[in-house]
């Protein structure tokens, strides 16, 4: 059976057992999850300087490095969905798809059918990535099941491998719109005075490590000890008064790609997404500060306002640019007109 060798350095600040190391120094896309690690420690699949390494609590140091063999991809059971799909590139290596908002992209618990996996194994048939120990499409990275945008999916291990690379060494441009609450300003000294924030022309720095939420397990937040993660944030239009906006498009461009990054990042900013539902609520919008049909749309729309508008990366077999944009979804391009049409 073939192995998968993954070569991982334990970074800076990383925990000190080594399951939780290795999880820290994962490539994003590895699809490989803590208990998924702890369990190749015990068979025996991580070595160090000294040899194989089966205690996963033992104590690791920055810049030590170890050795990860993963088992050779199995047969997953899951069963191709005839679902369409919004195709934004594809060859024989890798496939570029614009995920509608409310596609799970791998099946879970409460999940089961119509993710963007079984879609792909539909479209794509046997052409696709096994890494992480089973046969599935290479999904390299996600976005959440209510985002919408560009979603890169690899399609032989050779893609995966390489476009993986490129996530872990944060060369991938990925850039997101989104509509938030208020509008970050270099002015406001509350923003100023937080931890993490810089300022830089025309863009808000926030670098904040995330991890679970101390108290709530299905919550990201930003934490001391969390992974290291950094988004920039410009505003491109805001609307309501210009001395206090009620809310404003951004554009975030991610350097790292944690969990719920921007929506953690906005929220812990003050700076909230419209309709995001776990990191965020409903904000009371002054009298007149905009038309009532703007200010209702904004308190009523239904998911995070969360768009995956601009994804580049260098091919991983032909080494050409791979640029591509996405429109707006339709419902956030709707909520746009509706605010735009009260600055009128």
């Amino acid at each position: 059976m073939g192995k998968t060798p993954l070569i991982l350095t334990v970074p800076e600040g990383a925990a000190l057992r080594l399951d939780k190391a290795l999880s820290a120094a994962l490539p994003e896309g590895a699809n490989l999850s803590r208990s998924r690690l702890q369990a190749l420690i015990a068979e025996g699949a991580v070595s160090g300087a000294a040899g194989v390494v089966r205690d996963a609590k033992v104590k690791v140091g920055p810049g030590e490095v170890f050795t990860v063999v993963v088992p050779e991809a199995v047969p997953l059971d899951l069963v191709a969905e005839d679902i369409p799909l919004d195709v934004a590139f594809e060859d024989a290596h890798l496939i570029v798809v614009n995920k509608p908002a409310g596609m799970v992209v791998h099946p879970a618990p409460g999940a089961e059918t119509g993710t963007l996996v079984q879609a792909l194994l539909h479209h794509c048939g046997e052409s696709l990535s096994g890494i992480g120990g089973a046969r599935r499409p290479g999904i390299v990275h996600r976005i959440d099941k209510d985002t919408s945008g560009l979603l890169v999916v690899a399609k032989t291990d050779a893609a995966h491998q390489g476009l993986a690379a490129q996530f872990a060494a944060h060369s991938v441009e990925r850039q997101y719109a989104a509509l938030c609450w208020g509008a970050p300003s270099a002015a406001d000294p509350r923003l100023a005075g937080l931890a993490g924030i810089s300022f830089e022309p025309g863009w808000v720095r926030i670098e904040g490590a995330i991890d679970r939420h101390r108290a709530d397990r299905k919550r990201m937040a930003v934490v001391q000890g969390g992974r290291h993660a950094v988004t920039r944030v410009a505003v491109s239009e805001a609307f309501g008064p210009a001395v206090r906006p009620v809310a404003a498009l951004v554009h975030c461009r991610l350097e790292t790609g944690r969990t719920h990054q921007i929506r953690v990042h906005m929220a812990y900013a003050g700076h909230a997404l419209v309709g995001d539902p776990v990191y965020g609520r409903p904000r009371a919008v002054a009298k007149g500060a905009l038309m009532p049909e703007a200010a209702e749309a904004l308190r009523s729309f239904p998911r995070q306002a969360l768009h995956a508008e601009t994804l580049g990366f260098q091919h991983p077999v032909t080494e050409r640019t791979v640029r591509l944009t996405s429109e707006f979804a339709p419902d956030i391009n709707t909520l746009l007109r509706e605010l735009r049409a009260s600055k009128a």
